[in-house]
């Protein structure tokens, strides 16, 4: 690697990279923060607590418990705690975007956001909460241990190459799961249905659907060149590694563009930053800005930088089992090797659906009226715009449309059971759980009844007076009362009847 080479430079890199950082914390603790108590919290979803007891039963202390999955919550949980600690991760992530961190901050955002993510069940288990962890990690070692300056030093060339080799493995998992995962990858047909189908679309995600076949075509064999082969540039002198850099960074741009998955690829750009060195962003960020930032080159102490290369080494070696996972026909997506996630192995949307099956939740009132329950941001009413919400994060929104991929196999929610707590929750006119939604429509008494229903979604044509059009498919759960004995079975059984 071209790493040691007089002109180039990164104290511009390690700065736009901290800045863009703070803002991806920020974001991920302020969903957090909103949603924790209706989610993990003593009445929510899925109780945290719950789940740790079973935790330590399963293996055998909290110590061991803590040992398999670390979180600063086996000994300790509450929803005072849980909010507080969620609100201390926006102000030290505030603290970061505006240029005011050290080893110590980022370490701390690191342990906060991992306990979170290890009691978080199946609102965490998306790959991009590793990858957070893991460019979050990264980051310890790339500022001064107590300096709040973090500009103050050097830039570690070391822990820029692991920036390197974690956005190379972004995206050759990426595309090696694509190319392994649905024959439509290959025969360049995924984005017909991509767009329509991803979790949720945003407002433009039906001019993309509505691209010529010929563009969209184009699309899916420009996403194979970003994502196979461009990242070997990385690899090349100054000039190519930058283009290669930029070109990633414009494929992400596309992503968002086209649909909100989160902050995913506000994540995925952040390792891309510290492969453009400075010789590019003296001609983008502004000279009095420029001026701000020291560019000291002391000499190295290699004392000081002792721990760098401990954790490069433990790099290195965590990263065997994640090139033997990219090497295999039988690839894994989004799997973390280690407990304690420092090196993972990432993909998305190795396979595309090619219909949207929607799950929409109905109360019957008094009258015998069947009201619909809407999201805050997933499809509903077919009026309904899509909504812009990346980089911010509705976890419940997300999990909907897994629900939805069951119910076009004609399945229930048997994998999905917080759908039947939040059943329950609804019959109770929960106010927990009501803020999970956008809308009331019970506002004084609860419903009699709940059912859930699954439709077939399509985009409708541009122009046309709904954004939607919708058919019936079938019933992903029957109609439920709060006197129904299978449910209050369900419920006790879960632990959930507090």
């Amino acid at each position: 690697m071209y790493l040691h080479r007089p002109e180039e430079q990164f104290y511009l890199s390690r700065f736009v990279f901290l800045r863009a950082l703070g803002l991806i914390y920020t974001v991920a603790f302020l969903s957090l923060f909103n949603d924790v108590l209706p989610l993990l919290g003593s009445n929510g979803l899925l109780p945290a607590d719950l789940y740790i007891e079973r935790l330590q039963q399963h293996f055998g202390s909290p110590w061991e418990a803590l040992l398999e999955m670390p979180s600063l919550f086996h000994y300790q949980i509450s929803d005072g705690l849980l909010k507080s600690l969620s609100f201390l991760g926006i102000l030290l992530s505030l603290l970061v975007l505006f240029g005011y961190c050290n080893a110590l901050i980022l370490l701390t955002l690191w342990g906060l956001y991992f306990s979170f993510v290890s009691i978080g069940q199946t609102w965490f288990a998306f790959g991009w909460e590793s990858q957070l962890l893991e460019t979050g990690l990264l980051a310890v070692f790339l500022v001064p241990l107590f300096n709040f300056r973090p500009l103050s030093s050097r830039p570690p060339k070391i822990i820029i190459a692991l920036s390197w080799w974690l956005i190379f493995r972004i995206m050759l998992g990426a595309g090696l799961i694509k190319i392994r995962g649905d024959e439509c990858w290959t025969d360049l047909t995924c984005l017909f249905d991509h767009f329509e189908t991803q979790p949720i679309p945003n407002p433009l995600s039906i001019a993309f659907h509505h691209l010529p076949n010929w563009l969209l075509e184009t699309g899916v064999f420009f996403n194979h060149i970003v994502e196979l082969i461009v990242p070997f540039f990385l690899l090349a002198p100054r000039k190519l590694r930058n283009t290669a850099a930029l070109i990633m960074i414009l494929f992400q741009i596309t992503l968002i563009a086209s649909g909100n998955l989160s902050f995913l690829n506000w994540l995925t750009i952040l390792p891309c930053l510290l492969c453009i060195d400075d010789s590019v962003w003296k001609r983008l960020l502004p000279f009095s800005l420029q001026l701000r930032i020291p560019m000291l080159q002391p000499p190295i102490d290699h004392k000081r930088e002792l721990p760098r290369y401990l954790y490069a080494l433990v790099v290195a070696y965590l990263s065997l089992p994640v090139i033997q996972n990219l090497l295999s026909e039988e690839q894994s997506m989004n799997r973390s090797f280690n407990s304690l996630r420092i090196v993972n192995t990432y993909g998305a949307f190795g396979s595309v659906g090619n219909v949207r099956t929607e799950v929409i939740i109905e109360g019957q009132n008094e009258q015998g009226e069947w009201l619909e329950y809407e999201f805050k941001c997933k499809p509903g009413s077919i009026a309904r715009r899509p909504c812009w919400i990346s980089p911010y994060h509705y976890r419940l929104d997300w999990l909907i449309w897994f629900a939805g991929i069951e119910a076009s196999y004609g399945k229930g929610p048997q994998r999905n059971t917080w759908v039947v707590h939040l059943v329950w929750k609804l019959l109770h006119n929960d106010n927990t759980a009501l803020q999970l939604l956008d809308n009331a429509p019970f506002p004084n008494s609860p419903p009699k009844q709940i059912r859930i229903l699954s439709y077939e979604y399509h985009f409708e044509e541009m122009g046309a007076d709904n954004w939607w059009e919708r058919e019936l498919s079938g019933t992903y759960l029957p109609e439920l009362n709060k006197n129904s004995p299978e449910l209050i079975h369900f419920v006790q059984q879960q632990g959930w009847d507090r």
